[in-house]
């Protein structure tokens, strides 16, 4: 399994990628306003401009994509195609952007579907859920200790262990 960057020529890949899995595992919680959106989102030219994108590949094909914004410090898509889920396709992308921030919290808007999997990553909720344009989501995030006492300890004038 190989996690790396998508480029531009790849995106189209991972756009299908998400909304198919959307639209099989998300979409039910929604109502047509909230699906709507959703497509709306991804496919939206100036948005995907500010979004990082990287994917979870084996043989040549795309398995898996994790979506990141403000300098990976918040999650705006994370799928994993539906034959190849509970394989550890999304632990090893959440891994990846984990390791890869430079940020000691990272947040994610997650839809109800999500919430277990994300509190097995070790998200919190941050609030109670939410509604927003027909999109039902809950505020979580992660927060990094050991990312945070090695940032601090560098700020000090100390070398920090490797994080």
């Amino acid at each position: 399994m190989k996690i790396q960057k998508i480029d531009a020529f790849g995106i189209d890949k991972a756009i299908g990628l998400i909304w198919e899995t959307f639209l099989k595992f998300e979409a039910l919680d929604y109502s047509s306003e909230g699906v709507k959106s959703f497509q709306k989102f991804v496919e939206d030219k100036d948005i995907l401009l500010e979004t990082e994108f990287f994917g979870a590949y084996e043989n040549g094909e795309i398995r898996g994509v994790i979506a990141t914004r403000n300098d990976r410090k918040h999650i705006c898509c994370f799928f994993v195609k539906e034959q190849f889920q509970r394989q550890g396709i999304g632990r090893k992308l959440w891994e990846y952007v984990k390791n890869s921030s430079s940020h000691n919290i990272i947040t994610v808007n997650s839809s109800p579907y999500a919430i277990p999997i994300y509190h097995k990553l070790g998200f919190t909720n941050t609030e109670a859920e939410q509604l927003k344009d027909g999109i039902r989501y809950t505020p979580m995030e992660y927060k990094d200790g050991f990312k945070k006492y090695c940032q601090e300890f560098r700020a000090m004038g100390y070398e920090a262990l490797e994080e």
